[in-house]
């Protein structure tokens, strides 16, 4: 197994790292820890990606396993979050503020099964299709999110610097949701061929 290979694996095994942390409200500054947890995670993305690239490393492991633990971080960071309800209410509270996060989560949730499906339906065709770079923007914006609510979440006795951390996690969310819309439509648009060969 190659470099990047064992760099995505890491990113998997630090998922459920994250999991516990997050929930041991024991541990002082549990929610700040789990974000340090999930940016190490995430810059491991971009770590793997390149060097895979840049040294010929390209694997179909890789290619497999990549997509994989992307999504699954960041989907297991968004349902987390909206179980802890309190990390959402930081600056707003209300039961809207529930409501739209929620909102905001299953659209993401929604554009990455659907996208992940029509890649198979590709796959099955003997068709690769790339990401596109408003996805990539999608993704940077949704781990901001992330990672600035989950910084936000343990410094109640700092409270402007956690409603201000937590308003800029909101902001991020929404604007990943946009940009999640945005990507999905476009990026099925571009590859609708892929739907008109399947039924050939």
């Amino acid at each position: 197994m190659n470099l990047p290979n064992k760099i995505t694996l890491s990113r998997i095994f630090l998922i459920p790292v994250f999991a516990v942390i997050f929930f041991i409200d024991a541990i002082p500054y549990n929610y700040f820890i789990a974000c340090i947890i999930f940016i190490v995670a995430a810059c491991t993305d971009f770590i793997d990606g390149h060097i895979a690239r840049k040294y010929g490393l390209v694997t179909n492991l890789g290619k497999f396993l990549d997509p994989i633990a992307d999504k699954v971080l960041v989907s297991t960071a968004l349902i987390l979050l909206l179980v802890r309800q309190e990390i959402l209410t930081v600056l707003w509270s209300g039961e809207w503020v529930i409501v739209c996060a929620g909102i905001c989560v299953a659209i993401i949730l929604a554009r990455e099964l659907i996208v992940s499906g029509f890649r198979m339906v590709a796959a099955s065709a003997g068709l690769v299709l790339a990401a596109d770079k408003v996805g990539k923007i999608k993704t940077t914006f949704q781990d901001i999110a992330i990672a600035f609510l989950l910084a936000g979440a343990n410094f109640f006795e700092i409270l402007q610097a956690s409603k201000v951390l937590n308003g800029i996690g909101l902001v991020a969310l929404a604007l990943a949701t946009v940009l999640t819309i945005w990507s999905g439509i476009g990026y099925i648009v571009k590859n609708r061929a892929v739907l008109k060969e399947s039924k050939e």
